[in-house]
């Protein structure tokens, strides 16, 4: 898409961090925009920011685990603005522990954002898309979508997997010889608050009554332990801006692979030699 002047632009996880970025980046860009996110106040927030560029801006609370959630976010979108052009299914959460100790519930919670939502973005918005013969699809994935890291089982399941579907709709929009572009961003770490992300996590039911969902646990000690080297690296990482600049070009560049950052590209290389040689997945830490 070259021209995005007066196009529009959905993005969810929008409150925060690198969704935050690329709606302030996509209205500055002269898209009208609606950001989607399941904090009321910090997402009311973040439209602000992007209104002062002067765009008409929207906003909604929505839950993109829940299929009818998203297809609200559609309607109210459609009903704002007329129409869609880009849709960046960014929501995303995140839950560490050791593979043998977390409970079904982590699974259940990060595959549901991370993984579901992106399903619900494409089922929901990929058909507009494709109608008006216009549009590109940014699927969130991450560096842990190309290689592994301990302790982020949940979460590396969820990114392989969002890469995965980034890639068979590319390969099927090209089978239909559609204009509707697809990216899938991979960034390593960035400046967000996803290591916060149990600030949003859903209450479950347990010995029928309702609590509030808690990280693994296993050994309490380790958990902070783990937490602690997460907010580290995180504090370390880019800043969103640089995210969102990136998936700007890659929407007007029709560029599938969005990697931002240096090392990416070797760690996964050195993956496919792996792979290829028949030998044990090699130790990565993002950089």
């Amino acid at each position: 898409m070259e021209h995005l002047d007066e196009r529009v632009a959905v993005v969810t996880g929008a409150a925060s961090g690198i969704g935050r970025a690329m709606a302030l980046r996509f209205g500055a860009a002269g898209m009208h925009v609606m950001l989607a996110d399941i904090e009321p106040e910090p997402l009311e927030e973040a439209a602000a920011e992007v209104r002062r560029h002067g765009r008409d801006v929207s906003s909604m609370v929505c839950d993109v685990s829940d299929l009818s959630s998203v297809e609200s976010l559609r309607a109210a979108t459609l009903d704002a603005f007329g129409g869609v052009h880009v849709i960046c299914n960014n929501a995303g959460v995140g839950a560490g522990g050791a593979m043998g100790e977390m409970p079904i519930a982590d699974w259940e919670w990060v595959l549901g954002v991370n993984l579901w939502g992106v399903i619900h973005g494409i089922k929901v918005f990929l058909p507009d898309l494709v109608a008006q013969g216009e549009g590109h699809v940014v699927n969130t994935a991450s560096v842990a979508g190309l290689f592994s890291a301990p302790f982020m089982g949940p979460y590396n399941a969820s990114k392989f997997a969002v890469v995965s579907i980034s890639e068979t709709l590319h390969h099927e929009l090209a089978f239909m010889n559609s204009e509707v572009g697809v990216s899938v961003l991979c960034p390593a770490w960035v400046r967000t608050r996803i290591h916060e992300s149990s600030r949003n996590r859903p209450a479950v039911a347990g010995d029928g009554a309702t609590q509030e969902a808690t990280p693994a646990g296993g050994d309490a000690e380790s958990d902070d332990r783990i937490a602690g080297l997460m907010a580290g690296f995180i504090e370390s990482g880019i800043d969103p801006a640089e995210v969102a600049d990136a998936v700007l070009a890659a929407v007007v560049h029709r560029r599938f692979y969005i990697l931002t950052h240096d090392g990416s590209s070797d760690a996964v290389v050195r993956r496919a030699e792996a792979i290829a040689a028949g030998e044990p997945p090699p130790f990565f830490i993002p950089q």
